[in-house]
């Protein structure tokens, strides 16, 4: 994808204003003139994507609900596993980005992966899930802690939860988990929050209040475009207890 589209994107990303009463008409206001580029673009701002979809203990005939999918770029990451899960559910708000899921379900010749406009917080599957997932949507989620209530609560018993998203520490981290710098805690979050992305102290706390944990860790990255940046996010996976 050329300079140029970037410059589109960071455009809406920056500038344009977010119009909208509700979340939902906020997230496709957002959204519906980026779709162009959307998938390009998030490859570069989007780091741990891949990794989370490697580590994630997928097995055939699974089902999986990827919560805030978006265009469900998610599933270019594992192919040949897509192609042997029983069932796959996208859930998202903005209907924009579900239709390129769609074409992509279509392309691959997907016929049991669906797509569904609907909140995070309120979704409920009419089937046992084995996985869900939500990438870099947590963020997005004004109510998150609703959102991994909902997510424990469609899982089986055993059922996989897995997670990446930006994220800040707590002032006094708890131990084995990372400390960030009064400016890190202070900047990003007011950065972000101009696009409605609200990180978070509490995430990690909470998920692993939740869900008992099969790996963690916490990492740093540079946004385009941004040499000097270095954000953290973070790669959960855990289990809802048996």
């Amino acid at each position: 994808m050329s300079f140029t589209s970037d410059l589109r994107i960071l455009y809406q990303l920056t500038l344009k204003p977010v119009r909208g009463k509700s979340h939902a008409e906020r997230m496709e206001s957002f959204y519906s003139q980026q779709v162009a580029g959307y998938d390009d673009f998030r490859e570069k701002l989007l780091p741990g994507r891949r990794e989370l979809m490697a580590l994630i203990p997928f097995e055939a005939n699974q089902t999986w609900v990827d919560l805030g999918g978006g265009t469900g770029a998610n599933l270019d990451f594992i192919p040949q596993t897509v192609s042997q899960l029983k069932r796959v559910q996208i859930v998202d708000l903005s209907v924009s980005l579900l239709e390129r899921a769609q074409r992509r379900a279509r392309d691959q010749d997907w016929p049991h992966v669906e797509t569904i406009c609907g909140d995070a917080t309120r979704f409920e599957p009419d089937y046992p899930v084995d996985i869900v997932t939500c990438s870099y949507s947590l963020t997005m989620i004004p109510d998150w802690f609703a959102a991994i209530d909902q997510a424990w609560r469609m899982l089986k018993p055993g059922g996989v939860f897995a997670v990446v998203d930006f994220f800040v520490s707590r002032k006094y981290a708890d131990e084995g988990y990372g400390r960030h710098s009064w400016l890190t805690r202070t900047f990003w979050p007011a950065w972000f929050a101009s696009d409605n992305v609200f990180l978070s102290s509490d995430h990690v706390r909470y998920l692993h209040h939740r869900f008992e944990a099969i790996s963690y860790c916490e990492r740093l990255t540079r946004l385009p475009y941004m040499p000097l940046s270095q954000v953290p996010y973070y790669i959960f996976i855990g289990h809802k207890p048996l």
